[in-house]
């Protein structure tokens, strides 16, 4: 009957991250939401139809082995190379400034030292995973400062195997806590040692003898048997589990098989990382944050407030443009997903007590929802103010003006918005055809790698009236617009319209919807980047059946015009 019993209970937990999980995606929220919510409502505290969670929580270890495991082998040391000081030197003051800034939050609430350490860097996370799916959502992955954000959470990300190596010493009582950092450092290290001399010599040839099997279950066991088998040998070492799987996520991850693992253990992690949300869920002393509704506020205000100045510094420092820094401090200030795992080992470890465990999920799971919120509202607040005589004045404080007003005498010039790659290829075209052409780009690492090129280029917003005039638009034939935040362009081709009106428009468009809009403000031609690889698609697969050069394109055209039923 006990066994029944549990079996129940699985079911109920399964059942209600299905309904957590529904519910969220129908209110485009995080998924991951859904199912915290989901925990609070089955646990104790809750409808009590969940009483027994220690099976339920061991389970969810696994989801935690599963989840660093994952993020190891997705970690990408040249993705955070390339995006260099801004990231690596920006994302830890980052971290250590907001920790502090927490830890000063706790001193004035009353909490030990210990736990207010610990509450600061719970706090200085964001979450990955919903920062990188509103960016793709709202197509600006690519900007300046969706790159930025990208490399600061891949530091968070990392920044959090030694947070759970240290952190949780701070619980151990009448224990010398350098002492006590001492010994977990060196046994972290020497269990990192080993695991890169074993891995790099043991997992290779592991992997290549069950792949030439070509049987996708032994590849799969064999994935899973590693991540567990290192996560259970970092215990050995006083290191935690889930710290060990990442550093053999983290191995595999540079091996060819690296993008089979990820694809094979992707829906397992998956899976038990439900469980392992609804279990946090489940610890939430629900009772508490009814009964402390002011503390909560006051917390996640204190929150969003710190990060947003904190994370608008970080670019501002490294001299990216007021209106990058703000986009940059808008998007990374709810706490993320790797903090409940963090809170998690605080309180296995004594170190966070319910009360503030349940405070902290309160406040994170806030911050979460009010995301989406807080960078559209950024967006419509920069575009608001920076259309008024006292915002055009303070976004301009970087020197943008003055650059672009030194730039050369033009006319009958192209006037291109961004130099990603697209805008690459062009330059080179025109430079070849003898056309005369200027670059806006915002990004300053950008202007200095173009100027030492002998492209003419101002560093910028495009957007930006005074920017859009410094560069002599009234004179120019054609304005281009390469990069994808709908936002941008759209107050780009308004602000151009006005300078010029006969000026033609060229602009890159990811949605159908933006599209229509676009038009409708004076762009001449759109660009749509999925839709003209679908026509490349075509065409090639034409050729191969032997449909004539003309006839392909008279295809193409009519895709293109909407023509062909």
């Amino acid at each position: 009957m006990e066994n029944l019993g549990f079996g129940v209970e699985i079911i109920i937990v399964l059942v209600a991250a299905v309904l957590g999980g529904v519910l969220a995606h129908r209110l485009k929220l995080p998924v991951l939401l859904g199912y915290l919510l989901a925990g609070m409502l089955v646990s104790p505290h809750g409808l009590g139809l969940v009483q027994e969670t220690e099976t339920i929580e061991t389970m969810a270890g696994i989801g935690v082995i599963l989840l660093l495991f994952t993020l190891g082998l997705e970690f990408s040391l040249e993705e955070l190379r390339r995006i260099g000081a801004v990231a690596i030197l920006g994302g830890i003051g980052q971290i250590l400034l907001t920790a502090a800034a927490g830890f000063g939050l706790g001193q004035i609430l009353g909490w030990g030292i210990p736990e207010s350490i610990f509450f600061g860097f719970l706090m200085s996370l964001s979450s990955t995973l919903i920062v990188l799916k509103l960016l793709m959502e709202r197509g600006e992955l690519d900007t300046t400062h969706g790159r930025i954000m990208t490399g600061i959470l891949l530091v968070q990300d990392l920044s959090l195997i030694p947070m759970m190596i240290i952190l949780p010493t701070l619980g151990v009582e009448g224990v010398d806590v350098g002492a006590a950092l001492l010994r977990a450092g060196g046994k972290a290290l020497g269990f990192i040692v080993g695991m890169v001399a074993l891995g790099f010599w043991l997992l290779p040839r592991v992997l290549e003898r069950v792949a030439r099997a070509r049987s996708r279950e032994l590849f799969l066991i064999t994935v899973v048997s590693l991540s567990l088998a290192a996560a259970i040998a970092a215990g050995f070492f006083g290191v935690s589990a889930a710290v060990g799987a990442f550093i053999a996520g983290l191995l595999i991850g540079q091996s060819h098989y690296a993008r089979q693992a990820l694809a094979d253990i992707v829906p397992f992690r998956d899976a038990f990382g439900a469980l392992f949300f609804v279990s946090l869920g489940t610890l939430v002393d629900l009772s508490f944050i009814f009964s402390n509704p002011i503390l909560i506020v006051g917390v996640v205000l204190f929150i969003l407030l710190v990060k947003f100045i904190i994370c608008s510094a970080v670019p501002w420092i490294f001299g990216y443009s007021v209106r990058t820094s703000l986009a940059t401090g808008f998007g990374l200030t709810q706490i993320g997903e790797f903090s409940f795992v963090l809170a998690g080992v605080g309180v296995a470890s004594g170190v966070l007590r319910d009360s503030t465990y349940a405070l902290t999920l309160g406040a994170a799971i806030t911050t979460m929802v009010l995301t989406p919120f807080i960078i559209s509202l950024g967006n419509s607040l920069y575009h608001r103010l920076e259309n008024t005589g006292l915002g055009q004045r303070f976004f301009n404080l970087r020197g943008e003006v003055y650059n672009a007003r030194s730039a050369l005498a033009l006319t009958g010039h192209a006037v291109i918005c961004g130099h990603g790659r697209s805008a690459e290829a062009l330059t080179k075209v025109l430079k070849r055809r003898n056309l005369t052409y200027l670059v806006i780009e915002l990004d300053p690492n950008k202007i200095i790698q173009l100027r030492r090129q002998g492209v003419p280029c101002i560093y910028g917003d495009a957007s930006n009236p005074e920017i859009l005039a410094s560069a002599q638009l009234e004179k120019a034939k054609l304005l281009i617009c390469t990069y994808p935040g709908f936002m941008d362009v759209e107050l780009t081709v308004k602000n151009a319209r006005k300078i010029n009106p006969k000026l033609d428009i060229v602009a890159r468009v990811e949605r159908d919807r933006d599209a229509d809009i676009l038009k409708d403000i004076g762009v001449n031609e759109l660009v749509r980047p999925q839709f003209e690889a679908s026509l490349e698609i075509t065409r090639h697969a034409l050729h191969r059946y032997g449909v004539s050069a003309t006839e392909i394109q008279y295809i193409l055209n009519s895709l293109r015009q909407g023509t062909m039923s």
